[in-house]
Formats: C-alpha cells, structure tokens, sequence
C-alpha cells in the first residue's frame, strides 16, 4: 500500500467550493451533512485510495442546479 499523496491546491479549492454549494443545492440537514464530509476531506488534505466516491460526490454537486429562490421569479417566466 502506497502512502497517501497530498491534494493539490486546485483540487482542494474544487472540493471546498463544492461544500459551500451543497447547501444551497441540497437545504436542510442533507445538505450540511455533504457539506461538512467534504469540508473535512478539504481540510484533511490528502488522496486517500478511496477517494473516487468523494470526486464523484464534488461532480455531482457542481453539476446540480441550484434550486430558485422562494418567491423570486425568471425574467421569461409568464
């Protein structure tokens, strides 16, 4: 088994801008839950072997649109 590799900064960076859009993307407990597992990861600072699931999770959150704000609407809306 290798040792763990230190994350670069853009990597790391990627990952904390994930976790601060989580809540907006997921309100409510599920939210602060992904929020904090990838703030740890961030913090921590290494690839571990099994970080493929965490990449996934930063991919997912980035990709998912944020939900519009209550009571706002879309300039084309009708």
């Amino acid at each position: 088994m290798s040792d763990p590799v230190p994350m670069e900064h853009h990597e790391k960076m990627r990952i904390r801008a994930a976790a601060f859009r989580a809540t907006r993307v997921y309100p409510g407990p599920v939210g602060e839950l992904v929020s904090r597992e990838l703030l740890s990861w961030e913090d921590f600072g290494y690839r571990l072997g099994g970080n493929r699931l965490v990449m996934e999770l930063v991919d997912q959150v980035m990709k998912t649109p944020q939900p519009e704000a209550a009571g706002t609407k879309r300039p084309d809306a009708a």
